[in-house]
């Protein structure tokens, strides 16, 4: 898992999974992916239902569906996803996060297979890539876009989201959340946060065409929502050919 040519940086994995065992609890270290995960779920949802013309109102549109959900985490969205109908498989570069990963699923009834890998251990092609929140924390984007288009089935979806390079990405998640520890210190390097130009560059670079970019703002008021607004945070889907 640790080539030459790895993605995988090893400090990132190490740094989410001091996290394992707590990210599960919606008050915990990952309380913000817990409110991130309701806005993710409806941008995806309206992502499918317009690829695939599934029906909105319906419970499970990714039926006979595969997805694979690169850096997983502990599954907050694996499982959600396998509720929807799909075969969900979930990589996570850190032991720790597959084993509380699987763990859960156990316990929730889902049968997710999780395993400890990086892009470029992936063989096969899926209906549905996802990879929300990761791009910024690998070792080379580039070739991470490359292993995740190469995942992509023909006909499917890729659907990614990351911070924008922003001053108001760095006040909020860096100075502010960081800051004040509701996100562990040290979790993010603005550096490496991408503009949407930066995106859509390296997935036409690796075949594939974007279809969406949409943005992800938060409001005192109504906390995370979707927004017309890319300057905090951006979801992009892309196709193939």
């Amino acid at each position: 898992m640790r080539s030459a040519s790895s993605t995988i940086d090893p400090r990132e994995a190490a740094h989410f999974g001091r996290m394992a065992a707590d990210w599960w609890n919606p008050a915990g270290s990952s309380a913000m992916l817990h409110k991130l995960n309701p806005p993710r779920l409806r941008y995806i949802r309206s992502q499918i239902d317009a690829h695939w013309g599934s029906d909105p109102n319906g419970f499970t549109p990714l039926a006979s569906k595969t997805v694979l959900d690169v850096g997983c985490g502990a599954g907050l969205l694996c499982e959600p996803l396998a509720r929807l109908g799909a075969t969900v498989t979930g990589i996570d570069p850190a032991e720790e996060n597959v084993a509380v990963a699987a763990a859960h699923a156990a316990q929730s009834g889902l049968a997710i297979g999780y395993r400890a890998a990086g892009i470029e251990d992936v063989a096969g092609r899926y209906d549905l890539v996802t990879s929300l929140e990761v791009i910024e924390h690998v070792a080379d984007q580039a070739a991470f876009v490359n292993g995740l288009a190469s995942a992509v089935a023909e006909g499917g979806l890729l659907i990614l989201s990351t911070p924008n390079r922003t001053p108001l990405s760095r006040l909020a998640l860096i100075t502010l959340a960081e800051g004040s520890q509701r996100i562990p210190r040290g979790t993010h390097d603005w550096e490496k946060f991408l503009t949407p130009d930066d995106l859509r560059a390296l997935l036409e670079a690796a075949g594939l065409r974007v279809t969406d970019v949409h943005g992800l703002a938060f409001s005192p008021a109504r906390g995370f929502e979707l927004s017309e607004s890319t300057t905090l945070d951006y979801f992009m889907t892309a196709v193939r050919g």
